[in-house]
């Protein structure tokens, strides 16, 4: 689960980080009110979305006047941000953050993630902050410094010493850079985070440290254990038909393609959409229904995968166990004639009742349904199809 900015502020003043006066507003008119709240002068005006590239894109900018403020906001509010991270459509906007201007003297990167391959968290902190740490980890490797947690103890005083002394800061700057790396590590385990970074944590002309911009991700599967968390969930944000697959207990992740993939089993899920690639074709999604699918839980895969427009055609790829290749069968005789769609199916079925599933499908007499003798001849003929 991702949240905003504005509310990643909120988590990190609440444990203790430095962070700008800041205000949040979901129409233009606040604009004025807000501008005057932070103090007036220079000030930032930050359109609230979950996707990057925001300055780029004109969606971050510096104004000097309460009218600057409100025509930004105006506009952000008006029209969807695009950017590299939102595709041709963009994203709207529906609230925005105004904050003071900083004067900015030094910019520091301070980030936790899960290592796999240590299994472990690893706090890791770079001189070279303000910009996207896959960037620096590219040209200048050496440039990021790491402490790996014990699974059983937070961030140790002596590894926070270590981060703020590769930060090259000290004094009551060092400190305070100490408090907001351990406060961070402190957030990331107690909140089960799956990502947390300040970037950029500034040290100002005048000396002072702040936060100035945030981002935190949690483990889905943990938040139930966290209702702050979870109070936090902007749904406007996510993708409608991703929601809705949620809902009926379905994994569902919408990608670019145009060949909707209906599978049982996320190995096999993975392992389908490689295989379309591999003959030349583009999924549109991810959708594993799971071992323990349902007639109505497929017809409403069915729905899902075809409210994307994008799609031209769809594989149906199911191993039988505990999911019956009959009752595939049947939903998806049914969701032909509910959903009525003229996109060409191609099914691949083995498993339990493979026999009985296959004379359903050819008593059906359904011509858009293709079957498929194994994966690959599916992949093929789905592609061929679209």
């Amino acid at each position: 689960m991702k949240i905003h900015e504005y509310q990643a502020r909120e988590i990190l003043q609440n444990a203790g980080v430095p962070v700008p006066k800041f205000k949040v507003l979901s129409s233009a008119a606040e604009a004025p009110a807000a501008y005057t709240a932070v103090g007036g002068g220079k000030v930032v005006v930050k359109a609230q979305v979950h996707a990057g590239g925001r300055g780029k894109a004109g969606y971050v900018v510096l104004v000097d006047s309460a009218a600057d403020a409100q025509k930004n906001a105006e506009r952000m509010l008006r029209e969807p941000m695009i950017s590299k991270q939102t595709g041709p459509e963009g994203v709207k906007v529906q609230k925005i953050l105004i904050a003071p201007a900083v004067d900015i003297a030094r910019e520091f990167y301070l980030g936790m993630v899960i290592d796999r391959a240590k299994r472990c968290p690893v706090m890791m902190v770079s001189k070279e902050g303000g910009v996207e740490i896959e960037e620096v980890a590219a040209k200048n490797p050496d440039a990021i410094v790491k402490e790996w947690l014990h699974p059983h103890l937070t961030l140790q005083p002596y590894q926070v010493r270590r981060l703020v002394a590769a930060l090259g800061l000290s004094g009551d700057a060092g400190a305070t850079a100490g408090k907001a790396i351990a406060a961070l590590a402190k957030v990331f385990v107690e909140k089960d985070c799956s990502l947390a970074e300040i970037n950029p944590l500034v040290q100002t002309k005048s000396g002072e440290v702040l936060a100035i911009d945030a981002k935190f991700n949690f483990d889905d599967n943990a938040i139930f254990r966290h209702k702050d968390v979870e109070a936090m969930f902007d749904p406007t944000e996510e993708n409608a038909n991703e929601l809705r697959a949620k809902a009926a207990n379905l994994n569902y992740i919408a990608l670019d393609g145009n060949i909707g993939c209906l599978v049982n089993g996320a190995g096999l899920a993975m392992a389908t959409m490689d295989i379309i690639k591999l003959h030349g074709g583009m999924p549109a999604n991810f959708l594993d229904v799971g071992g323990s699918v349902t007639k109505d839980g497929a017809i409403e895969a069915f729905r899902i995968i075809l409210a994307d427009s994008k799609v031209k055609g769809i594989l149906v790829n199911i191993f039988g166990g505990i999911a019956k290749c009959d009752m595939i069968a049947d939903a998806l005789i049914a969701a032909s004639r509910e959903l009525n769609f003229k996109q060409p199916v191609v099914v691949r079925l083995e498993g339990t009742n493979v026999d009985k599933a296959r004379q359903i499908l050819k008593d059906a007499a359904m011509p858009q349904l293709i079957p498929a003798t194994d994966l690959t001849d599916a992949a093929k003929k789905v592609c061929a199809a679209v």
